[in-house]
């Protein structure tokens, strides 16, 4: 850890430990060296962060986008996979300029009440995040081993064993985990793509934003869940962390030469993120759309139409190697997020293995509790109550973020340009105002 760093003026507090201590500055950054040999060792958070967009909470909306609507919806990820790769470059800066992840710059900046309710609620996000990921776990297990819902409960809480270890070898490790496991479901939608056999100029006509999106009641109520499923708020707090992993110098210059590495790393880590979304997207259009089975939105009854639709057994098991990949993906990084916001915005100190725990055993319960009671059932319903939960939190992760970030006080030199303010607003006014809908739909109509 480096002392004597330097703060911005705008802070209330100068003495803050640095996010993630045990790995701080942990992963070296060639000095005198070629461009791809930096980006490579900034090459690894942005991993981490498209990992949160291909996740179980995504798989729903985007099943359901592309068996209702055909291609369609294409345009509302790409759209959504804009706003994030914007969101997630104001996340980074913040931490590489002001070296404070989000919750430690909430904490800094508000009023100690203030900081605790927004801990509050970014805990609870947290954990449906996490309940998100462990029911996509269950039903991955039950998919491929035919393991009861109960019993996979149990078997996911068993992952936090894997990710102390690797978290012990250091911060390289686990991304070289998580990129393992991009890389498997990659290799799986690529598979179910080829089976699915798509057409290829109604995808590219996809992509095009039209009218008919918002003229429709209901594929305008998909869209807002694809976004609200997209624009994960643990993302803003993780990546503003772990960028600081990096060993590059505290200065203006080395501070610059991060944020160019690092928007590299997350726009392309992001893009990669997009191509495996529209791909589930894809190949619901392609096989249930296609086939007149537009009221598919279930992960279970997807799994089971694939393979008689495409012909192949091979289809349900990579559809279902996927799921379990993109779960416990997003359960590492949603663990890494819980030590990250209780660090920073009680500044509470625990082991990390302890917070691993305590975050575990709070999604753990209430899944437990649905899987027991309702089945299947209950953790679908699960599924869509913890989406609802993020969509909620979202609203209070993004506006500290965009309002940071164009302080002056705050970022000093690196404060976003007019342009930039102008649009990071303006998605966060379209976030904010879609987000309010969905809420408004799911509990009042």
């Amino acid at each position: 850890m480096q002392k004597n760093r330097k703060f911005y003026k705008g802070w209330r507090k100068e003495n803050t430990t640095p996010s993630l201590s045990e790995v701080f500055s942990s992963v070296s950054v060639p000095k005198k060296t070629g461009k791809w040999k930096k980006l490579f060792a900034f090459t690894g958070p942005g991993l981490l962060i498209a990992v949160g967009y291909m996740d179980p909470g995504n798989w729903a909306t985007d099943i359901a986008g592309g068996a209702k609507f055909g291609y369609m919806l294409l345009s509302v990820i790409f759209i959504s996979n804009i706003f994030a790769i914007i969101l997630q470059y104001l996340a980074l800066k913040l931490g590489i300029v002001c070296e404070r992840d989000l919750a430690q710059a909430c904490r800094d900046h508000y009023h100690p009440l203030i900081s605790f309710i927004l801990w509050i609620l970014c805990e609870i996000a947290i954990s449906a995040c996490d309940l998100a990921e462990i029911i996509g776990s269950v039903l991955a297990l039950k998919l491929l081993f035919g393991i009861p819902i109960t019993l996979g409960v149990l078997i996911t809480s068993l992952d936090i064993l894997i990710i102390l270890f690797f978290q012990y070898k250091g911060f390289r490790y686990i991304e070289s985990v998580v990129a393992t496991l991009i890389f498997t479901i990659l290799v799986c939608f690529i598979f179910e793509i080829i089976s699915s056999n798509p057409e290829f100029f109604p995808i590219l006509k996809g992509i095009i934003p039209t009218t008919e999106i918002i003229k429709n009641s209901h594929s305008f109520y998909i869209s807002i869940g694809i976004l609200g499923a997209t624009v994960m708020p643990h993302n803003l707090y993780l990546h503003s962390s772990i960028i600081q992993t990096r060993d590059y110098p505290r200065t203006m210059e080395g501070k610059k030469m991060a944020i160019k590495y690092a928007t590299i790393d997350s726009t392309l880590s992001l893009t990669l993120a997009f191509f495996i979304n529209a791909a589930i997207l894809i190949i619901s259009s392609a096989t249930f759309h296609k086939y007149g089975h537009t009221e598919v939105a279930d992960i279970m009854d997807a799994h089971k139409l694939l393979t008689p639709i495409l012909g192949s057994s091979l289809s349900g098991i990579f559809f279902a190697l996927a799921l379990l990949a993109s779960g416990q993906n997003s359960t590492l990084t949603g663990t890494i997020a819980g030590q990250i916001v209780m660090e920073g915005f009680l500044h509470i100190r625990l082991k990390p293995w302890i917070r691993r725990l305590i975050t575990r055993l709070i999604a753990i319960i209430p899944a437990m509790i649905a899987s027991i009671v309702y089945g299947e059932k209950g953790t679908a319903e699960l599924l869509i109550i913890s989406q609802i939960i993020l969509s909620i939190q979202l609203i209070f992760a993004i506006i500290p973020l965009v309002n940071f970030t164009g302080d002056y006080d705050k970022m000093g030199s690196f404060v976003n340009g007019p342009f930039l303010k102008l649009l990071a607003w303006s998605i966060t006014i379209i976030v904010v105002l879609l987000n309010l809908f969905l809420l408004y739909n799911t509990f009042f109509q």
